[in-house]
């Protein structure tokens, strides 16, 4: 996959078939997108192009500042639209002036000045440019005017569920992992560089990382232990996650560690990924540490089942 990260890098492309969005999670309804996409640009012999935005347009418009948190970072977003298969990503610089772009003027000096589309195809929900004021019938009218053809895919569901970003964000602020993880189509996780803790899971005989993520938007999913698999050192591992505050040792921060099964090597300062697989419990003030080792002790073994 191409990355430019400017718009006027692009070079123009034979039958580029184009989408445009946020693409947070890069979920099961993103995938859907993509998918057509790939199957319309196959069909004429053309690539795929995904324009996104950079940073998140709520960011700079400050909507919902104060709890604005995301499934994915901007670096794994990209990591999976590539493994979608796309062939070019364009990521447009976000601000204030960018957002007052009346949606017609978009269409025109964005998308088909500099891209030229034979095709574009948005998610049923999409709505772009200031004030959101652009509609899949604006699109219309004005890819008669400019000669390319528009598409849009209806809305996936799962069980009745609609498919969308914000919805597996609440299940993941609920903890509800299971689900989320079925409308993303991954598992969901988390990605962070393993610092010193307080040695407190070595004494307790379950050594954990302890993992410090370095995006402040990063959503982190709710407070519980979890059945996790931890990719480290380029291999694949079972293991049992804690996001929370360990109440029966010390009440500190806000922590994320991982007790890696069947592991013992010296991993401070890499780069580890934890991927949730079901919350098992949640976060307990034990009355001594023999009664939290105890029930750790079953964790492990209930994570095992269901890894």
């Amino acid at each position: 996959m191409k990355i430019y990260n400017c718009i006027n890098d692009f070079k123009h492309v034979e039958n580029a078939v184009v989408t445009i969005g946020t693409f947070d999670g890069v979920h099961l309804g993103h995938q859907a997108v993509f998918n057509q996409m790939k199957a319309e640009a196959e069909k004429i012999n053309g690539e795929t192009v995904v324009i996104t935005f950079f940073p998140h347009p709520r960011i700079v418009l400050g909507l919902d500042s104060s709890n604005l948190k995301f499934i994915k970072t901007e670096k794994k977003k990209i990591q999976s639209i590539e493994k979608a298969g796309i062939d070019h990503l364009i990521i447009v610089e976000f601000t204030k002036e960018f957002a007052s772009m009346p949606s017609e003027v978009f269409i025109k000096e964005l998308i088909v000045d500099k891209i030229r589309p034979k095709l574009l195809i948005i998610g049923y929900d999409h709505q772009f440019g200031n004030h959101r004021e652009g509609s899949f019938e604006l699109l219309i009218k004005m890819s008669r005017q400019y000669g390319f053809v528009v598409k849009q895919v209806e809305a996936q569901n799962i069980g009745g569920s609609t498919i969308s970003s914000t919805k597996i964000r609440n299940l993941l602020n609920q903890g509800n992992i299971a689900k989320a993880n079925k409308l993303l189509g991954h598992e969901y996780s988390i990605t962070g560089k393993v610092v010193k803790g307080k040695s407190i899971g070595h004494n307790l005989g379950f050594p954990t990382a302890n993992i410090e993520v370095d995006d402040e938007y990063k959503l982190i999913a709710a407070v519980g232990v979890y059945a996790c698999r931890v990719h480290c050192l380029h291999r694949n591992y079972k293991g049992m996650g804690n996001i929370g505050f360990r109440p029966t040792i010390d009440h500190g921060e806000l922590t994320i560690e991982v007790n890696i099964f069947d592991f013992d090597k010296d991993i401070y300062g890499k780069e580890i990924t934890i991927s949730f697989v079901e919350r098992m419990r949640d976060e307990h003030k034990f009355e001594n540490i023999e009664a939290l080792k105890e029930q750790l002790a079953k964790d492990k073994i209930q994570a095992l089942k269901i890894l």
